[in-house]
């Protein structure tokens, strides 16, 4: 796909990732709707870039905020022609004394949030007969990792929806792809989720880095994408023995766990 005059709804664009992404798609001359809840760090990224990046602060954690949000889009923008769904929410935290209201939360942004705003889009992509949905999962979607309960079941359901729309989609012209990185070095993971990672030896990518594979998946319209070595092969591993990766993540979690009482 070429991005040159494609129509972009960006989601979490103020974010670590976000920002460097919605650079990128500029770059590539795309037009842009960009959504985040934090409006200042989102009004200050707009000033700092061109006039085809417009500015939609929304809170995505409720269905009216989703529906708002969308309705800003299409109203800057026209027509729609592809949704970026890279907004999400992390928590590195035993599930037994995580916050109900954060477990909700979490699932709201990082799951029903994408879900909301492929539906709110999807009419007017049949309509034309065209059109991408570009879910960003995670590796911890494909291996559950313990600490990170809620953040892996979200990403689990975020590529259950991907999979099952993609092929609900199958006779039309619209496309769904999953991307999934690896952990990545942004403000989303926090200085116990940095210092957990270095302790067992978690692998994390720069955000530039991963940008640039997002762009290039969408471009060469990939439908599923799994970014860095080791991990896309344990996703594999965890798909047909996912007794032997407990095994083999058994000492991690212990040392892991030491950092949730810092």
């Amino acid at each position: 796909m070429n991005l040159k005059d494609k129509r972009i709804v960006l989601t979490g664009a103020a974010g670590g990732m976000g920002s460097i992404l919605a650079r990128a798609l500029l770059e590539r001359g795309a037009k842009l709707a960009m959504v985040d809840a934090n409006a200042d760090a989102l009004q200050s990224l707009a000033t700092d870039l061109s006039e085809d990046a417009y500015p939609v602060a929304a809170d995505l954690s409720s269905a009216e905020g989703c529906a708002n949000a969308i309705k800003a889009c299409q109203q800057h923008l026209g027509q729609v022609d592809m949704l970026i769904n890279l907004a999400g929410l992390n928590g590195f935290v035993s599930f037994a004394e995580q916050d109900p209201a954060h477990i909700e939360i979490m699932m709201r942004v990082n799951v029903l949030a994408p879900m909301l705003l492929t539906r709110a889009l999807l009419p007017s992509f049949l309509a034309n007969n065209s059109g991408k949905i570009v879910n960003v999962g995670s590796v911890f979607g494909s291996i559950g990792f313990a600490w990170f309960a809620t953040y892996s079941a979200s990403k689990f359901g975020l590529r259950g929806f991907s999979e099952a729309l993609r092929r609900e989609l199958a006779n039309t012209g619209v496309e769904v792809s999953y991307i999934a990185p690896r952990a990545v070095k942004t403000p989303m993971n926090d200085n116990a989720v940095m210092k957990m990672g270095e302790a067992t030896g978690m692998n994390m990518d720069e955000p530039d880095a991963i940008v640039e594979k997002i762009i290039r998946a969408i471009e060469q319209d990939k439908k599923d994408s799994y970014f860095g070595f080791p991990e896309a092969l344990f996703v594999r591993v965890n798909a047909l023995l996912p007794r032997l990766v407990d095994k083999a993540l058994a000492g991690q979690n212990k040392i892991a766990k030491t950092f949730l009482l810092k």
